[in-house]
Formats: structure tokens, C-alpha cells, sequence
């Protein structure tokens, strides 16, 4: 008898074994140096059994860069997190050793680090002297015509700005007067709308001066952007919800586009005074209604894509359709020849005479 629940306990025992726990771990599949890599998990493991993550560099083979014990919490699940800022660009595995895990765990995850500082450029000094602003300016690889959110943390590791956009031109610079009250190094943060690009530190050095009056920051604007295909027989139509105060639309380049737009009153704009080398640009008053853009190419064979820039808006989007407002508004068209209200009386002239002379 004893032979047999031995026997019976020793199956169990194995089948437990084959089956093994399960490890199941999360992290981005790509990274901007500089961020902390977050590792998360789940886990049949139970409450406090340490786990081993290991992040390795992949090359032609794997090298290990670091190991950190983890500990299983009450809910099953772990976290821990890797300094990338010392790391290289490139390829990165985050793994969980497979120590009698079950088919089902998923343990190994495949990362990028992706090193994107170079498309910042610094052409402001990185060290001023104070007198209660610092001057930023410098420009942005592939950030033309749109807009960089920059963050600036002060000495007193507090927030002294944004994070806000601040506005590219057509060769995508940009420049802001932000206001400080102290002298140190100041953290500036980098973002655009593909993620985080990179940081830069400007010190500002001697002491602050009584009297001395903060400089008012420059004024930015929210940027948002939409894009789709025009051409001539094809115009794009965007939704633009404008803020209070001056709005500007501004579209990509490369093509003349033309502007129109709707304005909450109902009455219709254009905007064609740039060619393809520069964007076409529409400027008015924003009262937080709903403007309604159209753009198409001043070429009519001309089709591509074109983005649509909006400062001091709340949202700009493509219209799925033609907005009533356009189709409200029957603007001539250059093929159409206005009629001269001569021309019906001419004709009633005409049938005047000849019945005139038929009764003759």
C-alpha cells in the first residue's frame, strides 16, 4: 500500500515538474537612450521567489550587461528596470533564464535602443550669464514646418518650463526666452511627435540681483498636424477646432499649395502667396469655434501628400467627407464666365422686333 502512494505522489510530483511555472515578462520594442528600461511580469511562481531578468547586448552572439533578482509580489507580478544611459544604440534582449518554464511562458523580449541626439543641434550659448532669461534656440532634423516640445528642469530639480511646443520654421529652427529666477544647471528635455529625442544642459552662471524682474517666456503656441493625399480634382478637408487669439495654418512644402478656409462666420478665405519652396501659411483671429480648411495644389496636375499645421488650436483632423460649409458655398470656378444681366434683355428685345415685323 505504501508502494503504491509513493508511487501515485512521485507521479504528481513529476507531472508538476513537466508542466513547470509560468513566466510571462513586458518591455517596449523600442527606447531612446537615456529612458529607463521597464521589465514587467507575471508569474505562477509563488509570493517571494526571487526571478533572475538579464538584459544582453545582441551582436553575433549575446553578451550579458547587467542582472537583477526580482522578487514575486502578492499579485503575482514583478518589475524592475535597466539604465540605458551608458548603453549603445542597437539591439537588446531582456530574458528571464527558462529554469522548468512551461510552453506557454513568454520570457524573452527583443529591444531597440535608439539614440536620436544627434538631430538636436545647440546653436545658443550652453553657458550664459544671468539676467533673469535663458535664451534657447537651435534646430531639429526632420522637424520642419511643425513644432518641438521642450521641458526644462531647474537646479532646484522643479519644473521651470513645459513641458510646451514651441515652433519650428521651413529649415526647422526654433528659439524661446524662458524665464528663470536662479542661477545652475538647467535640464532641457526634447520631444516631437515620433517620442523623446534627447536632453541638453545649459548653466547659467553669477548671482541673481536684487530688483532684477523674470522676462516674461516667449509666446508658444500649441502645434497640432493632420495629413492626407490632394490634388487638384482631389482636395484634402481638415477640421480645425481653433483656440482664442491668433491661429496660423501652415502646410508642409515641396508643392504650391493653396490654402481656403471657412471661418466660424461662414464666410471663405484663400491663402496662395508662396510657391513650392515655401509653405503656404494663413493667418487669423480664433475665437474657440470650428474652422474648416481646405487644400489642394496650385498645379492641378500636381498630387501628393500635404500636412496641415495648426498654432493655437485645439485639434486639427481630416474630414472623412466635403464639409457642408464648402458645399454651402458655390465659389466660380475659373472656366466659369460671368453672365451680364444685357444678355436676357437682348434677347427680349430681339423677340420683340420679330414679332413686330411678322405682323407686317
Amino acid at each position: 500500500m505504501k508502494k503504491i502512494v509513493l508511487f501515485l505522489m512521485g507521479l504528481v510530483f513529476l507531472s508538476g515538474f513537466a508542466s513547470g511555472y509560468q513566466v510571462n515578462i513586458d518591455a517596449p520594442v523600442s527606447l531612446p537612450l537615456g529612458k529607463p528600461l521597464i521589465v514587467t511580469g507575471t508569474t505562477t511562481l509563488g509570493i517571494g521567489t526571487p526571478i533572475d531578468v538579464v538584459l544582453y547586448h545582441q551582436l553575433t552572439t549575446s553578451t550579458e550587461v547587467e542582472r537583477k533578482v526580482v522578487y514575486v509580489l502578492s499579485d503575482r507580478t514583478f518589475k524592475t528596470f535597466f539604465d540605458t544611459s551608458n548603453l549603445k544604440k542597437g539591439t537588446y534582449k531582456v530574458e528571464v533564464p527558462a529554469l522548468s518554464l512551461g510552453s506557454s511562458s513568454e520570457n524573452m523580449r527583443i529591444i531597440q535602443l535608439i539614440d536620436r541626439d544627434d538631430e538636436i543641434h545647440i546653436s545658443s550659448l550652453t553657458r550664459q550669464s544671468f539676467n533673469g532669461k535663458m535664451y534657447i534656440a537651435g534646430s531639429i532634423t526632420g522637424g520642419e514646418n511643425s513644432g518641438i516640445q521642450i521641458e526644462i528642469v531647474g537646479p532646484s530639480n522643479t519644473v521651470v518650463f513645459g513641458p510646451s511646443y514651441v515652433n519650428t520654421n521651413n529649415a526647422g529652427l526654433f528659439s524661446a526666452d524662458i524665464s528663470i529666477t536662479e542661477p545652475g544647471d538647467y535640464e532641457v528635455s526634447f520631444t516631437d511627435a515620433r517620442g523623446f529625442i534627447g536632453t541638453r544642459t545649459i548653466s547659467i552662471t553669477g548671482e541673481p540681483t536684487m530688483g532684477v524682474t523674470p522676462v516674461s517666456t516667449a509666446t508658444t503656441y500649441p502645434v497640432f498636424s493632420a495629413h492626407t493625399k490632394a490634388s487638384g480634382d482631389s482636395p484634402a478637408y481638415f477640421v480645425v477646432r481653433t483656440g482664442s487669439g491668433p491661429v496660423v495654418l501652415h502646410t508642409s512644402s515641396g508643392i504650391d499649395w493653396v490654402i481656403e478656409y471657412v471661418d466660424d462666420k461662414g464666410d471663405l478665405h484663400k491663402a496662395n502667396n508662396f510657391g513650392e519652396l515655401s509653405p503656404e501659411r494663413a493667418e487669423f483671429l480664433g475665437r474657440n469655434k470650428i474652422v474648416y480648411v481646405k487644400v489642394y495644389p496650385n498645379k492641378y496636375a500636381d498630387r501628393s501628400d500635404v500636412f496641415l499645421y495648426a498654432e493655437n488650436s485645439y485639434s486639427v483632423v481630416v474630414s472623412p467627407t466635403i464639409p457642408d460649409a464648402f458645399t454651402a458655398i458655390a465659389p466660380m470656378t475659373p472656366t466659369e464666365t460671368p453672365k451680364s444681366p444685357i444678355f436676357p434683355l437682348m434677347c427680349l428685345l430681339a423677340i420683340s422686333i420679330a414679332f413686330v415685323f411678322s405682323r407686317k
